[in-house]
This record gives structure tokens, C-alpha cells and sequence, in this order.
């Protein structure tokens, strides 16, 4: 086979594909003069070609027939192939990249006409503060905002950038991820900096279709978080699925509070003779062990990236079951009971609207006990005094985290007050051990997986 070259020109204001026997050249939009000569026999698009067209003249597992021929080992088949096909692999190969290049050039177009627009004025979208003074920002009380909202976004940079100002504008500290799919976020300030940005939200263009009712509050401020930190990324809520592949808009059915709450209640007044029905914890481990619904199913999961091996890995536990999910805020539960759904094993699939969060405003002594794990410098609200978890050293009822002692080491620790004097104040031996160590040596610690880790299943297998 005569090895061609193909050559890819990207140049400075042109546009256009040329395709001709020897060369393949491409005009790309708006980029700096560069030239590529590429082998063609090492183009990944032609030995993909190639292995298509052998594939087609396959008879069964170790037989090929082309041009009255037949053939029982690859090797056979590929030489002949080689031999005679040129001219077919050449234009297989070459309406291939034709359609690459149209989908290119496209895409560069769509950029082009992106960047030539006007730039949109994102101080329309920042509220008026000339009545409000600093001291109101600062000072006073303060609370703690969760939100979230699912819906397209054809420009996440833009948003990012708006919900940045507008933080910074009212003094608020937080987490706030935007991406394509919508925005997630928790932040603090006092309750005028709060208003003022449930206000803005509101009113913006895209986001108008949140209401007040939709912004989950709590006892907080600016102080709970360390700083602000905006940013896009692929998903809003990190569960590892991509979003064009699994929509939000496949979720389970919203039940409000007050439905849930007689679901709840409905389930645990059967008892053990109720096997239809599960009610599921779609958070991490650590937030299930300080607080949960009665009799719910809380997986040991590190993080909500694991949530669809465990769902993979447990399918028959959701088969033809009525699954009743919930988390703390409900963003979770949208793609959740989603990628749950997509499964086709359960009956039907709800979800807490609001979520825990929600329901606690409501049902504050409900059927969900202890406390209500939050990601900010508090690690937990309350609403009632129950205490579920227990001193990891004493098992003596405690459900105050605090941070493991070691360097390098997030695990959260249960150790109660006492144990903590005594020194327990890492989350494991392993920890334990190290951290001493650190105390006596003058080389940097190492970072290394603890027991806590190393010693949990990353996927377990449950049984109801």
C-alpha cells in the first residue's frame, strides 16, 4: 500500500476543506498559521477504516471471504486487503474525514459567530446596593443559602461570571458550580446580602423560574465558608455521568413534604411486612450515620460518584419495588432517580422534593432523626436532639464532626469530647500512629491511605 501524507493547514482568517487525492487540506477559522504532516498510514481514522473493511468480509468467527478467496487467519486477510483494496480503503478513509471535517468546521464556525457577538452587560443582572451600606453586608445576621436549578444553559462562562460579581458584589461565601445542565450552589452572608441574591436570582432571565420557596435557609453566614469559590464544570452535581447522556429531565416524580412525610409514615406502619417498598439515602455515608429517615436503606458510599455502581451492582434489590429517595437539598436525587429509572427494574421511583432540608421545615420532630450534614465549616444542622451516631473510641452517643488531626487525612472523625483529651483525634490507627510520628520528625508527612479507606468496600453489596 502507498503511504500518503496528509496535510492540515490551519490558517488565519479562512474558512474552508479541500480534499484532493495526495493532500487533505484544512482551512480552520480563526487560527495562528500551522502546518501538520501526519503519515496517513498512521491516522487513527484509517486504520480504523481499514479494520471496518475487514470486519465486513468476515464468515464466522476465523474466516474471511473477499474477491472469491477465503481466508482463516487475519494475517491472510490483512495482507490481501492491503494489496488489493487500496483505492477502497483510500476513499472509504477519505468520506470519513470529509465528514469529520464538516462537523470541524462547523463547530469553528459556531465558536467564531460565539466570539463575535456582543458581549453581554452582566452588571444589568447585579442588584442596586446604593441604599444598602457595608455595614449591612457585613455585619447583622446572617444565614446559609442551599439552591439549585436544573435547566440549559447555552453559556456557563457568562453565568459563572455574573454569579461571581454578584457574590463578591453582596459579600457572600460559598460554592456555587455551573455547567450546561444548570447551577448548584450554598453560600452565606447576612440576611440583606442573602435577600438581595435570591432577589437577583429570581429576576434573571434564566433563572426566573425559581421561586423564594425554592432557596433552603439555615442559621449561617459568611464565616461557614473559608471563601467564595465559582466555577464550570461538567456536571453540577459530581455523580460521574454525562449529562447529554443521562437528562435531569428523566427523574422520578416529586413528592412535596407533606406527601412524603404519609409515604413515611405509611411504610414504617407496616413494618416488617412491608417488602415493596424501599426508602433510599442518596448521600455518602458519613451524612447518613448523624441522620436518617427510620428504616431507610443508606448506602456506605464515599461519594455520589459511586451512587450508579451501587445502583449497577444491586439492581435485583430495586427490582419491582417502589423506591422512595431523598437527600439533603434534592439535587441529588434529580439524576439519582434518574439513572435509578433508566434501569427499568423499579415500579415507580419518587423523590423528596426540597429535600431534607424541606422536610425538616416542616416535620422538625418527623420521622427523620439526628442531625442534617451540610458541606460548609458547621458539618451539621439540627432540628431535633435525637443522637443516632456514636464516639468512634467509646461508642458513647456523639454526632460533632471534626477534621482528622493527620496531615493529609479529610476524613471526618466521631470522637467525643473525653476521647479527644485523650488524644483520639485521628479517624483510624493507621492515622493515630502517623500523626504521632509527624509530631517527632523533621521530614514532610507522605500522603498515604488510611485504614478508614482502605478497609471500606468502594461499591457494597446490600440486602434489604
Amino acid at each position: 500500500m502507498v503511504a500518503k501524507i496528509i496535510a492540515v493547514r490551519f490558517k488565519s482568517g479562512t474558512s474552508g476543506v479541500e480534499v484532493n487525492q495526495k493532500y487533505l487540506v484544512v482551512y480552520f477559522i480563526c487560527l495562528p498559521n500551522f502546518l501538520c504532516l501526519v503519515p496517513y498510514l498512521s491516522s487513527p481514522v484509517c486504520l480504523n477504516t481499514f479494520g471496518t473493511f475487514v470486519a465486513s468480509k468476515r464468515a464466522s468467527i476465523t474466516v474471511w471471504n473477499c474477491c472469491g478467496q477465503t481466508f482463516k487467519e487475519l494475517s491472510s486477510i490483512h495482507k490481501h486487503v492491503a494489496r488489493t483494496h487500496d483505492t477502497d480503503i483510500h476513499q472509504l478513509t477519505q468520506s470519513t474525514f470529509e465528514v469529520l471535517l464538516s462537523q470541524i468546521e462547523k463547530e469553528a464556525t459556531s465558536q467564531q459567530q460565539s466570539t463575535e457577538k456582543e458581549p453581554v452587560d452582566i452588571s444589568s443582572w447585579i442588584p442596586d446596593t446604593s441604599h444598602i451600606t457595608g455595614d449591612q453586608l457585613h455585619n447583622g445576621p446572617g444565614e446559609v443559602l442551599l439552591l439549585y436549578c436544573y435547566c440549559q444553559l447555552a453559556d456557563p462562562q457568562l453565568i459563572c461570571a455574573w454569579q461571581k460579581a454578584l457574590c463578591e458584589k453582596l459579600q457572600l461565601t460559598g460554592k456555587v458550580r455551573v455547567a450546561t445542565e444548570g447551577i448548584n450552589g450554598t453560600v452565606g452572608g447576612t440576611k440583606v446580602a442573602t435577600s438581595l441574591y435570591i432577589k437577583a436570582m429570581c429576576s434573571h432571565p434564566i433563572f426566573n423560574i425559581m421561586k423564594k420557596e425554592d432557596f433552603k435557609t439555615s442559621n449561617g453566614g459568611a464565616e461557614c465558608f473559608c471563601d467564595l469559590r465559582v466555577g464550570v464544570y461538567k456536571e453540577i452535581v459530581p455523580m460521574g455521568v454525562d449529562p447529554d447522556a443521562l437528562s435531569y429531565s428523566l427523574a422520578g416524580t416529586h413528592l412535596e413534604p407533606e406527601e412524603f412525610h404519609k409515604e413515611v409514615e405509611a411504610l414504617l406502619s407496616k413494618g416488617d411486612s412491608c417488602n415493596d417498598t424501599i426508602l433510599l439515602d442518596c448521600r455518602n455515608f458519613y451524612e447518613s450515620r448523624i441522620g436518617q429517615f427510620s428504616q431507610c436503606l443508606a448506602p456506605n458510599i464515599r461519594k455520589f460518584s459511586y451512587f450508579p455502581d451501587y445502583v449497577d451492582q444491586n439492581l435485583d434489590l430495586f427490582r419491582d419495588k417502589k423506591v422512595l429517595m431523598y437527600c439533603t437539598g434534592g439535587i441529588r436525587c434529580e439524576r439519582g432517580s434518574a439513572y435509578l429509572r433508566s434501569k427499568h427494574v423499579c415500579k415507580e421511583v419518587y423523590q423528596l422534593k426540597g429535600g431534607i432540608h424541606k422536610y425538616l421545615e416542616q416535620f422538625p420532630e418527623g420521622f427523620y432523626r439526628g442531625k442534617l450534614f451540610v458541606f460548609d465549616e458547621r458539618f451539621a444542622i439540627s432540628s431535633n436532639s435525637d443522637i443516632i451516631s456514636e464516639c468512634r473510641y467509646c461508642n458513647s452517643p456523639w454526632d460533632q464532626y471534626q477534621l482528622c488531626s493527620t496531615h493529609f487525612c479529610c476524613q471526618l472523625v466521631l470522637s467525643c469530647s473525653a476521647c479527644r483529651q485523650g488524644g483520639h483525634t485521628a479517624c483510624c490507627p493507621i492515622c493515630q500512629t502517623k500523626g504521632k510520628g509527624e509530631e517527632s520528625s523533621a521530614t514532610p508527612p507522605q500522603r498515604e491511605e488510611c485504614e478508614c479507606t482502605a478497609m471500606r468496600p468502594r461499591i457494597p453489596q446490600d440486602a434489604l
